[in-house]
Parts: structure tokens; C-alpha cells; sequence
């Protein structure tokens, strides 16, 4: 080779060396915004011989409908050299700059145990994507509430606080938790209302939550249960009978325990008995009507008004000894009675059929 080739050859190295910009892949560098289209946008790096084209799904995440709702002209941003070289002499994005910022941020965030605020976009297997600082983020079903949650989608669209329980830049894995936050601000509302409440008050509270055998019950922040036999003095299968979810009402605390955190609530203790108001309507030896409404071993009950009940023993229902409640009377039978006894302390009316054509001697006076 003639060393004027040489010559031509070491000018073209030398020219091409000139032609590359003094960065390195993953080096972050300041872009000027030279033009804005639907699908990408247009930036001025110096060093760079020509415009680098910016696709939008480059510029945020999560990806924007229009590369002219994140930047316009002029706008100077910082952009990540994803690679150099080619038509363009490199490619660059906005998203990575700001991801090289944002995982350094939420580490440090994570470390202070400061809560981030995340964007809920999209329900996947086990969870919600949610993007924080423009990183996407994955929260576990399990880390959304404080109880079993099964239906996600009231979620997505919301902005909400989270903090990181597990961060791995480099495999891109971001895993985030609003249980703990929610777990955190519990403990101090129980702090605050453990401290405070006491057995025997009357308080305000909020139907959370209504299950089977009873209702959770908020009153500040901290959940009692009221137990379905607590909800109303007439009896009912299911709580949700008498009670609905987001319902306020007073509550009468009946237990507080202090130690597993429990407080035992009742609704029913915040209004009048209604058998303590009707059973003053009545009095001993009084001749009453009422319907047969169960037979047991030991006698059989009457209905006095609905939902209002006495019992007539076994040896009241009939002036002959008999072994069984049906030999004397059936469910259905509309029976006279004589009241027996009124027992209020233990709510009991004893009734007696046989009783009602004997008359002690101040009845038969009278």
C-alpha cells in the first residue's frame, strides 16, 4: 500500500473519530426539543451531527397518547444514550434518564421510609402495575388493603401511596406495598383509641364491613366487632337484615381488650328493650289469647304479640298429667292463658291454661 493511502485512510479514521460525539453509552446529556409530532419528537444534542428522533414511548411512562402532551419546542430535557452510531448516530431516550434518577431517588426514599405516590394503570395476574416516578411498579393483591380485596379495578385510574419493599434496577423489578402504610397508620389509631376508650361508653361509629356472624364496626379509625346476637333485640339470620355498609350510628362498648387489640360492640345496648316496654302492658293473673308457636320437652311457647313470647311449663298446659306438649295443645292453636309471673330481670312471662278457670280467693272477690 502507497503511503499516500495511508494518508487518505488515517484522514478518514481521524474524521470519523471527529464525527462522534465525547459520550458513552448510558451517559446522560441535555437535548433541545427542535420539533414535535404525534409519534416522537425531534432533539439537538451537541456533538451529534444530525437531529436524534425521540419515539414517544421514550419520552414517558407510561407510554402518552401524543408525544406533544409530554414536550414542545424548545423544551431542554435530559436524555440517556441508549446507543451510538447508525443513520442517525445514536438513539436516546427520556425515559431512562429520568429512570436513572428515579431508582436512585426511590432507594433513598425506601431507606427514609418515605411513602411515594403511585399511578394505578392496568390489573395483571396477582396484582396492579402502577408507575411511580415514571418506573413501573407492581403491587401485590395481598399488599393493596387490609383485607382480602376481589375486585381490583375500583383501583385503577386512582393515585396512591405506597412505599417500595423490593428494588432491583438493574433487573428492573419494583415491587411496592400500600398494606404497610395502611398497617402503620392503624397502630397509631389504635394507640390513639385504646388509650381513650373505655367499657361503658357510647360512641359513634361506621358499619364497615358485614359478615355472617356479626359486623365490623369502625369508631376512629380502629374496627370493634358487634356480634350478630348484639345487632338488634329481635333476632335476625343475618346482620345485614337490620344493618348496611357505610351506616352511622351509636355503638355501646361492651369489652375493650387491651392486650389482642379487641373491642366487643353492641347496637342493640343503645336502644330501649322493647320486651322491658311491652311487658309492662301486662300483670300477674291478667286473661290473655295468644297462637302456639313451639313445643319443646319441658312445655310449650305462646305467641303474646309478635315477637313476644311466653312460656307455658308442661304442667300448666292441661288440668290431666300428660308426658308430651302435643297431647294437650299444636303449633297453630289459639290458646286463653292466665299469666303465671313476670319475671323482668331474666325476661320471662310464665303462662298457664289450666290456670284460667281457677281463681284464687281475692280474684273471685274482686
Amino acid at each position: 500500500m502507497s503511503e499516500e493511502m495511508n494518508n487518505d485512510f488515517a484522514s478518514m479514521f481521524e474524521a470519523s473519530e471527529e464525527a462522534l460525539p465525547d459520550v458513552a453509552v448510558g451517559d446522560v446529556v441535555e437535548a433541545t426539543v427542535i420539533s414535535v409530532e404525534k409519534s416522537c419528537c425531534w432533539v439537538s444534542i451537541p456533538g451529534f451531527k444530525s437531529d436524534i428522533p425521540i419515539m414517544k414511548r421514550e419520552l414517558a411512562r407510561p407510554e402518552p397518547d401524543s408525544a406533544e402532551d409530554i414536550v414542545k419546542v424548545g423544551d431542554v430535557i435530559e436524555v440517556a444514550i441508549v446507543s451510538l452510531g447508525g443513520e442517525n448516530g445514536g438513539a436516546v431516550s427520556k425515559v431512562k434518564a429520568e429512570a436513572r434518577v428515579a431508582w436512585t431517588q426511590i432507594e433513598e426514599l425506601k431507606e427514609q421510609g418515605t411513602p411515594l405516590k403511585a399511578e394505578v394503570s392496568n390489573i395483571v395476574k396477582g396484582g396492579l402495575v402502577a408507575y411511580v416516578n415514571g418506573l413501573r411498579g407492581f403491587i401485590p393483591a395481598s399488599q393493596m388493603e387490609l383485607h382480602f380485596v376481589k375486585d381490583l379495578s375500583v383501583y385503577v385510574g386512582q393515585t396512591v401511596e405506597v412505599i417500595p419493599i423490593e428494588i432491583d434496577p438493574a433487573k428492573g423489578r419494583l415491587v411496592l406495598s400500600r398494606r404497610q402504610i395502611l398497617e402503620e397508620e392503624r397502630e397509631k389509631k389504635q394507640e390513639e383509641v385504646f388509650s381513650t376508650i373505655e367499657a361503658g361508653q357510647t360512641i359513634k361509629g361506621v358499619v364497615k364491613r358485614i359478615v355472617d356472624y356479626g359486623a365490623f364496626i369502625d369508631i376512629g379509625g380502629v374496627d370493634g366487632l358487634c356480634h350478630i346476637s348484639d345487632v338488634s333485640w329481635n333476632r335476625v339470620k343475618n346482620p345485614s337484615e337490620v344493618l348496611t355498609v357505610g351506616q352511622e350510628l351509636d355503638v355501646y362498648v361492651k369489652s375493650v381488650d387491651k392486650e389482642s387489640k379487641r373491642i366487643s360492640l353492641s347496637v342493640k345496648d343503645t336502644m330501649e328493650d322493647p320486651w322491658l316496654t311491652r311487658v309492662e302492658e301486662y300483670n300477674k293473673g291478667d286473661l290473655i289469647e295468644g297462637k302456639i308457636i313451639k313445643l319443646t320437652d319441658f312445655g310449650a311457647f305462646m305467641q303474646i304479640e309478635p315477637g313476644f313470647d311466653g312460656l307455658i311449663p308442661m304442667g300448666e298446659l292441661s288440668e290431666n298429667h300428660i308426658e308430651r306438649a302435643d297431647e294437650a295443645v299444636k303449633v297453630g292453636d289459639v290458646v286463653k292463658v292466665k299469666v303465671l309471673n313476670i319475671d323482668k330481670k331474666k325476661k320471662r312471662i310464665s303462662l298457664s291454661i289450666k290456670g284460667v278457670n281457677k281463681e284464687t280467693p281475692a280474684e273471685a272477690a274482686e
